[in-house]
């Protein structure tokens, strides 16, 4: 994943007000910290992130220019607040992260290949978690699920790992089960009164 440039302002105002104000103008609160520096108060464009977020997802590398600052801060984002109405970024925290540091992260998870005939795959977990370079963090991984049976199940053991990608959870960790589909001979018809023995849920 390659890193993402962009310009900030030092942010001087806070609070509910603030924060709406500087929404206004087209730019996201936020909050850069880490590495014992003390936080600092920025406002990103929001146009900007939202495009690298949308293009390379939560764990977006960014070079952050901070007006007045000598040097750029790399820094990756830590929490995201959105609103749900509008699908803007309220506010985000930004994690300060150093060239050659491995950083723990979650990452997206996609089962390839198709299972067995008749069967239903339930997801237990979208992402693992995973230790990497924070500069060569993979934007996702995949998991094969080609002709896996009922009552299997795919784990993070199970999940591809690139060279310098280790596991930060056991590798028996459930991500997903494959489980016998239910035919529709053995689902009961609507109204149907079960059989002798059995109870009505």
């Amino acid at each position: 994943m390659s890193e993402v440039k962009i310009s900030a302002e030092p942010r001087t105002e806070f609070g509910k007000g603030g924060a709406r104000r500087t929404r206004r103008a087209g730019l996201v609160p936020a909050v850069l910290y880490g590495h014992g520096e003390k936080p600092q108060h920025i406002a990103l464009p929001a146009r900007e992130f939202a495009a690298a977020i949308r293009h390379g997802g939560i764990n977006q590398i960014f070079t952050i220019d901070i007006a007045g600052n000598a040097a750029a801060t790399l820094a990756l984002p830590k929490a995201i607040q959105r609103d749900p109405i509008r699908d803007t970024f309220e506010h985000v925290d930004l994690l300060i992260v150093k060239r050659g540091e491995k950083i723990q992260v979650d990452i997206q998870v996609t089962l390839t290949g198709e299972a067995a005939k008749n069967t239903l795959i339930v997801h237990e977990s979208n992402t693992v978690a995973v230790v990497a370079d924070a500069l060569q963090l993979p934007s996702e991984l995949e998991a094969s699920i080609e002709g896996l049976e009922a009552g299997s199940h795919v784990t993070a053991g199970d999940v591809k790992l690139p060279k310098g990608v280790e596991l930060a959870v056991d590798a028996d960790t459930v991500l997903a089960v494959v489980n016998a589909a239910q035919s529709n001979e053995e689902a009961p018809a609507e109204g149907e009164t079960p059989a002798e023995g059995e109870s009505a849920e």
